[in-house]
């Protein structure tokens, strides 16, 4: 069975990552479950903690509807989670990190702010295999399908196993049902939301999430998930840009 860490931005207590952590128990895999203990969205791939003398605090935890799935969780973000993993915190090390399900989209440019891609990414880093995986719920759901986003990441495992060691995968999955099925799509130039600054006082500033006033740009991962497609994009880690530079 592969070895397969759950984690998420949303918290240890999020229904998405339960969904996610089932799902995956369910198809098979050799399931643990490290998540924050505190909501820790916009996180990125930090892998700054609460720390006491040094140590970050883990709690051992038992979720519901997942008996005997160990669990803990952590005072620190996702990619930090992501980071102590490969380093044998919650035993052997895992060979694929599934991050998710996370409540809203992550898609575009802005998902270098991500803290679910964090832990993805922070796991293609350590030699696992990654994907992050996220349900356009919008900004004021009724309904949550959680279980539609963790089968669609699922069903994309083995063409995820195929790749090489260290691929990551942006997979973002629509708030439904039923779907157009998965397609292929280049991030969009920025994302569907925005954070704007809502308050500034003596002392203090107030941010807020809002949409975005313009249509995604056609073809973009945003677009295509407006559309009603589970959107796949593959992303790199760590990449460098050649520059052109000449040593004088």
């Amino acid at each position: 069975m592969t070895r397969t860490l759950i984690t998420n931005d949303d918290g240890i207590d999020a229904p998405g990552l339960h969904s996610l952590a089932r799902t995956a128990r369910d198809a098979g895999l050799d399931v643990t479950i490290a998540a924050p203990a505190r909501q820790s969205s916009g996180s990125s791939a930090s892998i700054i903690a609460a720390e006491e003398d040094g140590r970050i605090a883990i709690e051992r935890r038992e979720l519901p509807e997942l008996d005997g799935v160990p669990a803990f969780a952590v005072r620190g973000g996702p990619g930090l989670i992501a980071l102590i993993a490969a380093h044998g915190a919650f035993g052997e090390p895992a060979e694929l990190v599934l991050s998710g399900v996370n409540h809203g989209a992550n898609v575009g440019r802005a998902i270098l702010h991500s803290g679910t891609v964090g832990a993805a990414l922070t796991g293609g880093l350590n030699g696992a295999w990654g994907a992050a995986v996220s349900l356009d719920v919008g900004m004021n759901p009724t309904d949550f399908h959680w279980d539609a986003a963790a089968s669609a990441v699922m069903d994309l495992l083995p063409f995820l196993l195929e790749r090489p060691r260290g691929t990551v995968i942006n997979v973002n999955v629509p708030n439904a049902a039923a779907n157009q099925g998965v397609v292929e799509a280049a991030l969009a130039p920025f994302g569907i939301v925005q954070t704007t600054l809502s308050e500034r006082g003596v002392g203090h500033i107030r941010l807020a999430v809002e949409d975005l006033p313009s249509t995604p740009e056609p073809g973009s991962d945003a677009a295509l998930l407006a559309e009603g497609w589970v959107t796949l994009t593959g992303i790199d880690p760590v990449s460098h840009v050649p520059l052109g530079f000449a040593t004088h």
